[in-house]
C-alpha cells in the first residue's frame, strides 16, 4: 500500500507520528508507555536509530529521528518497532490487571479483522506519516510542536514537566528517560 508520506532520503531527519487504532488512549498506563521506551532504547542500541526528540501522548507517539550510516532503513526500523510493540502491548493487556481488557482487545481484534496480514490484533494504525525535516526552521517548528503537544492538551503547564518526552533534555540540564541526540 502506498502512502502520501514516505521516506525518500534515508539519511534525512524525519518527524514521524504513529497512532493507536481509533485513537485509543492506551498510553495512560505506565506499563504500555514503558514498552515503547524500552523498545526505542533497543532500537537505539541495536539498530542504529538516532532519536533527536520524542513524545508519548495517550493515543499516539511523535519522534524526530534519523539513522546512523550503513544501518537498516528507517522504514524497516519503524516497521519492526510497531510489530514488536504490538505483540508486547497485547501480552501486557492479557497479563496485568487491566480494567479495560475486554474493551481494548475487542477494539484491536476488530481493527485487524479484515486485514489478511494481521493474525489476531491490530494495535497501530497503518503508516507513520514521515515528514523530512529539510530546513533548520522546519526542524525547529516540529521540535516545538512535539514538545508543546502535552502543554496544548493541558497535561502539564510546562513542556519539561511532561515525563514522557525529551523536553527535559532540551529545557533543563538533566536527562530524560531516553538518550537523545540534541538538535542544536
Amino acid at each position: 500500500m502506498a502512502y502520501k508520506y514516505s521516506i525518500k532520503d534515508p539519511h534525512d531527519i524525519y518527524f514521524i507520528t504513529s497512532t493507536i487504532v481509533e485513537w485509543v488512549d492506551l498510553f495512560i498506563r505506565k506499563e504500555y508507555s514503558d514498552i515503547i521506551i524500552n523498545s526505542l532504547n533497543f532500537c537505539q542500541q541495536q539498530k542504529g536509530l538516532l532519536i533527536h526528540a520524542w513524545c508519548i501522548m495517550p493515543s499516539h507517539v511523535h519522534f524526530i529521528v534519523s539513522v546512523q550510516q550503513d544501518i537498516p532503513a528507517l522504514s524497516d526500523i519503524v516497521r519492526d518497532f510497531k510489530k514488536f510493540t504490538s505483540k508486547k502491548i497485547i501480552e501486557e493487556i492479557l497479563q496485568i490487571n487491566e480494567s479495560r481488557k475486554g474493551w481494548l482487545l475487542d477494539k484491536f481484534e476488530f481493527a485487524g479483522k479484515y486485514n489478511s496480514k494481521i493474525k489476531d490484533y491490530k494495535v497501530w494504525q497503518d503508516g507513520y506519516h514521515p515528514i523530512a525535516c529539510v530546513t533548520p526552521k522546519f526542524l525547529q517548528q516540529k521540535l516545538e510542536y512535539l514538545h508543546q503537544n502535552p502543554v496544548k492538551e493541558g497535561y502539564v503547564w510546562e513542556a519539561q514537566n511532561y515525563k514522557l518526552s525529551s523536553a527535559t533534555d532540551y529545557y533543563e540540564s538533566r536527562k530524560g528517560l531516553l538518550p537523545v541526540v540534541l538538535i542544536e
